[in-house]
């Protein structure tokens, strides 16, 4: 049964899977692989003070060398539905181009793995998608838990593939080797309330507060290296919540994020920002979530295989990148090697998403001859 990428894809968009519900994105895949030979397993988890998750774990084959795709069917909310041109959930197609929300993040991505596998005929091996729906949100019941079933399963795959989108203005023209990490802290600094007038009897948090920003935005972290960009430190908010002008407030907070890449790890982050804060003294909290680290997947085997079929199709000679934010991949690749490789990233979370029914097309192809020479080997 020939699988086509298109149809998929309208049909995947038209579930309203906006994080965390499913609204039958996972049922409608499922029916289809089920179609095509794949043994699919519902894995649902839920954590208290989260929202419960369904996923999907489909494979096909039992032995053998074992190619993953990952992927995710939840998608970012459409926003005001009345600012789009076509209907965010109806998977409309003009002039070549279909519009929905997720129909290049990560929808249409998955539809044409899909397809290619249902045209690869017999192989020897194993073939499995991991799909979530859990990624546009916390990630914390999806992917993660994902693995962790795996690994207790014995059933961690050799190689991995996400199909985010990577690709800039052509597909073929980028795919992933890795990302930077991301680490968010939230700063409150400490002080005493008290009249302006009488600043002695007070105690100004905003001073200390400037103090240590200063000493975070001044610092450079690192100059980058042959792979990745230079690490960057960003103050994304600073707050008093002082409605007079006459107070002094009793605290101030700040909240950063710092991108980095391989060149540091979180713990050598966090204790910078530690040091930093506690050379400048007083009375603070600092609170830190590490989302994910940095990694590198090496040139070799895998970005050869990616390489190879993205020129076969489009004669492109594909860069191999680590920019962009952060993707389930910095989960996987503690498991397996694992790259990125998909649509178009142009007009994902934005108004109008959309993809070129022709970039299904080669999409689909381009995955055919990956799995067609992993399995040759």
């Amino acid at each position: 049964m020939i699988i086509d990428p298109v149809e998929l894809t309208k049909e995947l968009v038209r579930c309203q899977s906006v994080t965390p519900k499913d609204a039958g994105a996972l049922n409608t895949l499922q029916a289809v692989l089920e179609k095509i030979g794949f043994k699919c397993t519902r894995l649902p988890f839920k954590e208290r003070g989260t929202a419960d998750v369904d996923n999907l774990y489909a494979r096909l084959g039992v032995n053998g060398p074992h190619f993953c795709y990952a992927g995710h069917t939840d998608v970012v909310p459409p926003g005001d539905t009345s600012d789009w041109d076509y209907p965010p959930f109806g998977a409309e197609v003009d002039d070549g181009v279909l519009y929905g929300r997720g129909a290049s993040d990560m929808k249409g991505g998955i539809a044409s793995f899909v397809a290619a596998v249902s045209e690869i005929g017999e192989f020897d091996g194993t073939i499995s998608l991991l799909i979530t729906g859990d990624e546009e949100g916390p990630a914390i019941n999806g992917t993660v838990k994902m693995l962790e079933w795996l690994n207790d399963n014995g059933d961690i795959p050799d190689i991995c593939i996400v199909g985010e989108p990577t690709n800039v203005n052509e597909v073929g023209d980028m795919a992933k080797i890795g990302r930077r990490g991301s680490i968010t802290g939230e700063l409150t600094v400490h002080g005493a309330q008290g009249h302006v007038a009488y600043p002695h009897l007070a105690d100004n948090p905003i001073p200390r507060l400037i103090k240590i920003l200063d000493k975070f935005t001044r610092l450079e972290l690192d100059k980058g290296n042959d792979y990745f960009q230079p690490s960057n430190l960003e103050i994304t908010t600073i707050d008093v919540g002082n409605p007079a002008s006459n107070v002094i407030p009793m605290d101030a907070s700040a909240k950063f994020n710092i991108r980095f890449n391989n060149e540091h790890t979180p713990d050598g982050l966090i204790n910078w920002i530690t040091d930093v804060c506690e050379d400048v003294a007083g009375d603070y909290t600092l609170d830190v979530n590490v989302s994910g680290d940095a990694f590198l997947t090496s040139k070799g085997a895998l970005s050869d295989l990616i390489t190879d079929a993205v020129y076969a199709v489009t004669g492109k000679n594909v860069e191999l990148s680590t920019s962009g934010g952060t993707s389930d991949a910095r989960f996987i690749k503690n498991y397996c090697p694992v790259a990125e490789f998909g649509l178009i990233n142009k007009t994902i979370h934005k108004v109008n998403e959309c993809v070129e029914i022709n970039d299904l097309l080669i999409l689909r192809d381009v995955y055919s001859h990956m799995l067609k020479t992993y399995f040759k080997k």
